[in-house]
């Protein structure tokens, strides 16, 4: 009966369009730099990896990849000085692109860690 079950679980999201398209559109090497990068900051130890591993995969549940490449792009252009970096650090819509992030890593913060 769980075999009949599961099987008909899988059917139905192969089946969905989208559906598991949602949680996993972001590129393995974005995941990976991603939990990376969060291990260098809280910790090289398996419980801060599947931590980390859960940031990115609440974050990617929230926000579109191409939403969080914007995102970083801004802050990385944010941290550098001269004129080309001006625009994006006083638009609006640079701005809301890094909130939108920031708020996807609060969610994660809270569910994850």
């Amino acid at each position: 009966m769980m075999k009949r079950l599961a099987t008909a679980f899988l059917a139905l999201a192969a089946a969905t369009p989208g559906w598991g398209q949602a949680v996993n559109d972001y590129p393995t090497n974005a995941r990976a730099e991603y939990v990376f990068t969060c291990m260098a900051t809280n910790g090289q130890n398996r419980a801060m990896l599947d931590r980390c591993a859960c940031a990115i995969d609440q974050i990617a549940s929230v926000l579109p990849y191409e939403d969080y490449v914007n995102a970083e792009t801004v802050l990385r252009m944010q941290q550098i000085s001269g004129e080309r970096a001006s625009m994006f650090k006083g638009m609006a819509e640079m701005n809301e692109f890094v909130a939108r992030l920031r708020r996807a890593e609060a969610e994660a913060e809270i569910l994850c860690f």
